[in-house]
């Protein structure tokens, strides 16, 4: 494909994506950033093949931006989940004889 196809395929990816996403609801961002990390570890699965057969430079750093990005939003994404969580907590009783 030539670079004009590819810009418009992400073009409209990145459109498409943004529409999808403004329409779910908050009751189930939680389900959702779970699967995001997922589909993170599968970009940094595949920056980590990348960068196993990268040939030059620029092969090696688009690989290390992917893996740098995916890291930071599996991380980012497991806080997230962890603090909406830890909204549903119980909080411990006192005594009642104390």
């Amino acid at each position: 494909m030539d670079l004009v196809t590819e810009l418009t395929i992400f073009v409209l990816a990145a459109f498409v994506g943004f529409a999808v996403i403004s329409k779910v609801p908050t009751t189930l961002h939680t389900p959702l950033m779970s699967q995001t990390n997922a589909i993170h570890g599968i970009v940094m699965l595949g920056g980590l093949i990348v960068a196993g057969f990268a040939e030059g430079a620029l092969e090696l750093t688009i690989a290390f931006i992917a893996i740098a990005f995916g890291a930071i939003n599996i991380v980012g994404g497991f806080m997230v989940t962890d603090r909406m969580l830890g909204m549903f907590v119980r909080k411990p009783r006192k005594d009642p004889e104390s």
